[in-house]
């Protein structure tokens, strides 16, 4: 999972409350958060784990107006491939079906077929 993401996030700071809580959580990830130039746009750089991490930790914080950078990277993250999906499934032993199809945005036959291997390893 070493493909690394650009998010442009435009106007980050008047968009969201509490930008710099959530810049700390963005950067406690490993992700990159940097402002462009003397601009409002920031460009947000991630690896896939990251980019599932910040996502993950956007949703559980309960900030509604962070909720706008999830969708933009959810927008922007690529499908997975098989072994992408059986990664971040070994990562977070216990995952579940359900689980594993929100947070990775897979497919259910996908998310079986990964279980499906952990179980038989």
């Amino acid at each position: 999972m070493g493909t690394v993401l650009r998010i442009a996030l435009n106007s980050f700071v008047r968009r969201t409350p509490n930008s710099d809580a959530l810049k700390q959580l963005i950067k406690s990830t490993g992700a990159k958060l940097t402002r462009k130039g003397r601009s409002r746009n920031w460009h947000l750089q991630a690896n896939t784990p990251q980019v599932l991490l910040i996502i993950e930790f956007i949703h559980k914080s309960g900030e509604e107006g962070w909720l706008w950078v999830a969708k933009k990277i959810s927008e922007s993250r690529p499908h997975l491939s098989h072994n992408e999906l059986l990664e971040f499934a070994r990562e977070n032993a216990g995952m579940t079906v359900t689980k594993l199809m929100a947070a990775t945005d897979c497919k259910l036959l996908e998310a079986r077929k990964v279980l499906d291997q952990l179980e038989w390893e």
